[in-house]
C-alpha cells in the first residue's frame, strides 16, 4: 500500500529545496486558489499545496481541477497522454467494537485516501461556459485586502522598523505603510501577522509549545507562511516568503516527520477560515499611528 504521507511530504521537500515554496510561486500572477471545475468548490489544506506544486511545475495557467469522471460529466475529455495529479481526502474516523456500549472503548483514527485529478489545461472539448476568462478590469485587490484587515477587528499599530504579533497585549505591529516598496508587500506582511493573531487563546488557541520534530517557533512560522498565502490568494495579491531563515529547519523537520505538513496545512486553513469568517462579523479595529515597544513575535 502506498504511503501517502511520505509521498506528499517528499514533494513538499523537493519544492522547498528548489527554493520555491508551494504556497508562494503559483500565485504571483494573481491566479485563484485551486478549485474543482465541476462543483466550483475550493480545495483545502494540503491539497492546495499539492495542486500548486503541480501547477508550478507544469506552468498551468488555470487553477481549476477535476477527476476523469467529472471531465466526462461536464462534456470534456482528458487529452491523450496526460497524467493526473494526486490529492488526498482526510477525515477522522471512529473505530472500535460496535457492540460495545461504552464510548470510551472507541478510538478516533485518521483515514486517508488518494484521488487523481486533472487540470483544466489538460482537457479537450471543454464547453465554452467553462473557458477561462480574465477578471473584470474593475477588480480592486488592494481594496479587498484593506477591507479584510479592517473587518477582522485586529488591533494594528504602525511604527518602528519591524513587523510582529505580540500575544501579551494582542496587537499587530507594522512599519508605516509608506515604508513598503509596493502596497502588495504591506498587505502580504499584514496578513502574515494576522495569521499569528488567530492563535490567541481567545480565538483558535494555537498553543506555542514543544512539538515532536520541530521547534515551536519554526512550526508557528510554517503555519503563518501557508495561512498568509491562502489569504493573499483570496484577496488577489502575490504571496511572499516572510521567513526564509526557517527553510532549513522546515526541511529537517519534514524529513523526519511525514505528517508534519498535513498538520501545518490544516492549521493554516483553520486560521484562514477564521480570518475570513471574522471579516463578516467582527467590530472595526483600533489602528494607531504611534510606535509601541518592540518585542519578539
Amino acid at each position: 500500500m502506498k504511503d501517502i504521507y511520505t509521498e506528499v511530504t517528499n514533494r513538499i521537500i523537493q519544492s522547498l529545496e528548489a527554493g520555491t515554496p508551494p504556497w508562494i510561486q503559483p500565485w504571483t500572477d494573481h491566479t485563484a486558489l485551486p478549485s474543482n471545475l465541476a462543483t466550483g468548490k475550493p480545495y483545502r489544506g494540503i491539497n492546495i499545496l499539492m495542486l500548486c506544486i503541480e501547477a508550478q511545475l507544469r506552468s498551468y495557467p488555470d487553477s481549476r481541477w477535476l477527476t476523469y469522471k467529472q471531465a466526462g460529466e461536464v462534456g470534456a475529455h482528458v487529452k491523450k497522454g496526460e497524467h493526473g495529479t494526486q490529492i488526498v481526502f482526510f477525515k477522522m474516523k471512529e473505530v472500535g467494537d460496535e457492540v460495545e456500549a461504552d464510548d470510551e472503548q472507541k478510538r478516533v483514527v485518521p483515514m486517508l485516501r488518494s484521488y487523481t485529478v486533472f487540470n483544466a489545461s489538460q482537457l479537450e472539448f471543454l464547453p465554452e461556459k467553462f473557458e477561462l476568462r480574465p477578471p473584470p478590469a474593475v477588480w480592486q485587490p488592494l481594496g479587498e485586502a484593506e477591507q479584510l484587515l479592517y473587518e477582522t477587528g485586529a488591533v494594528i499599530h504602525h511604527g518602528g522598523n519591524r513587523a510582529f504579533y505580540r500575544p501579551s497585549d494582542d496587537i499587530i505591529q507594522l512599519p508605516p505603510e509608506m515604508w513598503f516598496d509596493q502596497p502588495d508587500d504591506y498587505y502580504a506582511v499584514a496578513l502574515h501577522e494576522t495569521v499569528h493573531w488567530t492563535g490567541h487563546p481567545r480565538r483558535l488557541n494555537r498553543v506555542l509549545g514543544r512539538r515532536h520534530g520541530i521547534e515551536a517557533y519554526a512550526y508557528e512560522e510554517l503555519v503563518a507562511e501557508i495561512g498568509a498565502a491562502f489569504l493573499c490568494a483570496h484577496v488577489g495579491i502575490p504571496a511572499r516568503l516572510e521567513h526564509a531563515s526557517y527553510i532549513d529547519s522546515w526541511l529537517d523537520s519534514l524529513r523526519r516527520d511525514k505528517r508534519l505538513i498535513f498538520t501545518a496545512a490544516g492549521a493554516a486553513q483553520k486560521a484562514a477560515d477564521y480570518v475570513l469568517g471574522e471579516s463578516l462579523s467582527a467590530p472595526a479595529p483600533c489602528i494607531a499611528a504611534r510606535p509601541t515597544e518592540e518585542l519578539a513575535a
